[in-house]
């Protein structure tokens, strides 16, 4: 067995062309995946967790963020440009490292994936819990809190992950309609968000503005950058693209500069309204409005947020089940995972499978400790993928490049340095668990993948 088989460019092209899945999106559906995808949970709860971390100084944990997430970008531009397939950088990693490689970041893919929506759920449950209260609803304190928090189980979590698997399970054009939809109304209760509390900004309630200096704005950072995962679903779509090689790198460009500037306006409209101290993590932008009197715009954030959270879960379910597809079309997983439904045309079994467990996980796992764990495999991921844009580019600088990262190999460098610096700001008792996670996945590669690899069996038959 040759842990270090590679897939050739023509391999990855072959699956592109030949697929069952449905060709049906462009750039603007590339863009309002992403930002579907990042708007979410991240800006309507992560900001609460970074301000407590870093006090208003979150400003600058929000720009350090979005700088490492833009450039992340770049290199994602250029590999999806080559390799225009679903699996993201899970394939991306078999034709730049090896099976071996390929298997740990598709494995890190699916802790990403799998915890992210897992948060997301989690979040949009805590939002909803909230507005049910505001509204005098009160449900039961033991179905809406996980174990570890005093409950039994966070039953709202699980309910709208069933139902976003559902949505999936109908079809990506579904799924992109229901999505475009949610984008428009979310990034309009973001705007309205800014332009009611922006009048209201006390400058006083930034100072001091690094309270727990830079080691509190890395941290934030290290947090906040949360508010910027999903961009990279855009690139597990790329099989379903009509021009992948064209779309997709504008597609990431699109969501990226729509996101940032969003991000950053909510961070100083917030840290100004509230002193960090008493920002309320689990309803910070309608409480921020509720605080200066504009309930009504509270009210109305709370169920944008709600229903806006809808859409992040939508995409983050969605690039997992493509991970899990891909994974299970070269033989790493099993074949069940791979099987696309004759009518809908979606992996129709592998999207029920991991909806189920996304369900499971934000039912039972407390927010704080998912997205920790969500970070982490992220950054790796990232780091991974800059690593291959200099390793390609050496290696197979013939293949067709329609988009190309600047400045290689600095770009990727400075990629590099800024994901391994907001890792190192992770707790440590995240490492552990996701190193735990990864020595888990290995021994699963070596007693059922490795064996099963169609392209080792395809090498062998080939000696």
């Amino acid at each position: 067995m040759n842990l270090w088989v590679k897939k050739r460019p023509e391999d990855l092209q072959e699956a592109s062309e030949h697929t069952q899945l449905r060709k049906s999106l462009r750039a603007v559906d590339l863009a309002a995946l992403g930002i579907g995808s990042v708007v979410g949970t991240g800006i309507f709860v992560a900001t609460g967790q970074g301000a407590h971390l870093a006090g208003p100084g979150v400003l600058l944990s929000f720009i350090i963020a979005a700088i490492t997430a833009g450039l992340c970008a770049l290199t994602y531009s250029e590999l999806a440009s080559m390799f225009p397939v679903a699996g993201s950088t899970y394939s991306y990693s078999y034709a730049a490292f090896g099976e071996v490689i390929a298997w740990i970041i598709g494995w890190d893919l699916m802790l990403e994936y799998l915890v992210s929506g897992s948060a997301v759920a989690s979040g949009w449950s805590t939002t909803f819990i909230g507005l049910l209260e505001n509204l005098g609803v009160k449900l039961p304190r033991a179905l809406c809190l996980t174990p570890l928090a005093g409950g039994i189980v966070d039953l709202p979590a699980i309910l709208i992950t069933l139902l976003i698997t559902w949505i999936l399970y109908l079809g990506i054009r579904e799924s992109s309609i229901t999505n475009n939809i949610i984008v428009v109304l979310k990034v309009s209760v973001i705007v309205l968000f800014i332009v009611l509390g922006i009048g209201h900004v006390n400058l006083s309630n930034l100072t001091p503005f690094a309270p727990f200096g830079w080691k509190g704005i890395m941290a934030g950072a290290a947090i906040i950058f949360f508010a910027y995962i999903g961009f990279d679903a855009v690139s597990t779509a790329a099989e379903e693209t009509i021009n992948p090689k064209k779309d997709v790198p504008l597609g990431l460009m699109l969501c990226l500069a729509v996101v940032i500037v969003l991000y950053v306006g909510v961070a100083f409209v917030l840290t100004g309204l509230v002193p960090f101290k008493e920002i309320d993590v689990g309803n910070a932008l309608p409480a921020a409005l509720a605080r200066i009197g504009i309930r009504w715009g509270g009210a109305l954030v709370a169920t944008g947020g709600i229903i806006g959270m809808i859409s992040t879960l939508l995409i983050t379910v969605y690039g997992q089940v493509r991970i899990f597809m891909v994974m299970a079309r070269d033989g790493l997983l099993p074949e069940v995972f791979s099987r696309v439904h004759p009518k809908h045309r979606t992996p129709a079994i592998c999207t029920w499978i991991t909806g189920g467990l996304t369900a499971a996980i934000a039912g039972f796992f407390p927010l704080d400790v998912i997205i920790e764990l969500c970070n982490i495999g992220t950054l790796f991921a990232f780091v991974l993928v800059s690593v291959g844009v200099i390793v390609l580019r050496h290696t197979q600088p013939q293949v067709e490049r329609k988009f190309r990262t600047p400045l290689v190999p600095f770009t990727p460098l400075v990629t590099i340095g800024f994901c391994l610096y907001l890792m190192v700001s992770l707790p440590a008792l995240t490492w552990m668990r996701f190193s735990a996670w990864l020595a888990a996945g290995l021994l699963i590669y070596f007693v059922y993948g490795m064996n099963h690899s169609k392209l080792q069996n395809r090498h062998l038959n080939t000696r």
